[in-house]
Formats: structure tokens, sequence, C-alpha cells
């Protein structure tokens, strides 16, 4: 090849044939990674929306059972949190007609019902987190793969002639290392939204796992006080 022929793609087309098939699932993969990403990206801001949202409602002054009616009616819309409160209420209600009165039963119930809810929502918050994590690692290291196989491609066709110059190792060596830096292309942006949304994941994690403890709080202030919670809202018992 002559230097006008050192382009990217040129490299590609004159490159061995595992070599290109090395970069073609490099570049599916960080399609595929870009893809997640996004969806990731907009999916988490869509989660602290609808918390926040439930959240000023919950401290609102609405009464539970205004807000657990209203969150059985918007279940297919509803966020992690107002999903978490809607199990912990359901469970407290059952309880409660089957004349439960013990309050360390019905506190417990609730409590359970409320971590089980939470873990749903945590997976389901982390789901394709791995898949970034997988082609940030790896992805690095398939390029590498496709440069080895490159040079000992280029240097086995070297070994057939008389004379060896710089022009004539330069392009199967060039050709064999696009393949690494098409690796790190895929492998870069996935580390780093990886790092990005598991800082997130953890920030919601910790805000629903603080709204299990301070709805557990108010549950129990209203156990104690004899009160029945369709007349205490959360704002009173803060």
């Amino acid at each position: 090849m002559n230097q006008q022929d050192l382009s990217i793609l040129s490299l590609l087309l004159h490159a061995s044939l595992p070599v290109q098939l090395v970069v073609l699932l490099l570049i599916v993969v960080s399609v595929a990674s870009w893809a997640a990403i996004f969806r990731k990206y907009f999916a988490l801001k869509r989660t602290r929306s609808l918390n926040e949202d439930f959240e000023r409602d919950f401290w609102s002054g609405t009464s539970l059972n205004e807000l657990f009616s209203s969150a059985a009616q918007n279940a297919k819309f509803a966020g992690p949190m107002e999903r978490i409160f809607a199990s912990g209420m359901r469970e407290y209600q059952k309880l409660r007609e089957r004349h439960v009165s013990d309050t360390g039963t019905l506190l417990d119930g609730a409590r359970r019902a409320m971590r089980a809810s939470y873990q749903r929502e945590l997976d389901a918050v982390e789901q394709n987190l791995s898949f970034l994590a997988t082609v940030g690692s790896v992805s690095p290291y398939v390029g590498l793969f496709g440069t080895v196989w490159g040079i000992m491609h280029a240097f086995t066709g070297l070994a057939a002639l008389a004379q060896v110059t710089l022009s004539t190792v330069a392009p199967g060596i060039a050709e064999a290392l696009v393949a690494t830096a098409i690796g790190l292309f895929a492998a870069i942006p996935a580390v780093v939204a990886y790092n990005r949304f598991a800082r997130e994941i953890d920030k919601i994690a910790i805000a629903l796992e603080t709204f299990i403890e301070e709805f557990s709080n108010i549950l129990q202030r209203n156990l104690t006080a004899h009160v029945n919670p369709a007349t205490v809202t959360p704002a009173a018992g803060r």
C-alpha cells in the first residue's frame, strides 16, 4: 500500500480475515454498548424523577390509605419507591384484616415485604450494568488478540521478502494495531458509563433504604398510639 492507502478503512480492507472478524465483533459490541448506555441513562433519570415525585407526595400530608390507593391504581407507571411503599402497606393491611394485633408482627411483616420489593427493584435498576462491565473488561483483550494475530500474519508475509524496509512493515503493523484501537474505543465508554451508573444506583439504593426506615418508623408510631393509619399522615409523623 502507498501512503494514501494508510487510512483506517483501507487498513481494515487489507487486513487478514481473523482481524476483520475481530474488528467486526468489536464494532457490534460497541454499538450495543452505546445503546445500553443511553437506555440506562434515561431509565435512571426516570427512576429518580418518579422517586422524587412520590417522596414529595408522601411528605405532603396525604393519608397513608390515600397514598396506597393511588399507588395501587398507578402500579404500572409507579416508581420503585412507590412500589415499595405499596408492598409494605399491602402486607400491613392484610395482617390487620387477619386481626393480628402484635406490634412486632405487624412491623416485621411490613418490613419484610418492603425488603423483598426493594431487592426486586434494585435488580431491575441494575439490569444491563453487568453487560457494560463485561464490555469494559473484555474488549481490550479481544482487540489485543486481533493485533497479535495481525502482527503474526504480517511477519509471516515478510518472511518471503529478500529485503524488508519500513514501507513494507508499516502497513501490516498498522492494520494489526487498528484492532487494539477499536477495542479501546469500545471499552473506555463502557467503563466510564459503568462507574457513573454504579454511583447513581448506589444513591437510589440509599434513598430507598432510608424511605423503608422512615416508613417503618411512621407505622410504629401509629401502632404505638393505637391510631388508624387512615387518619394519620406521614408529614404528621415526621
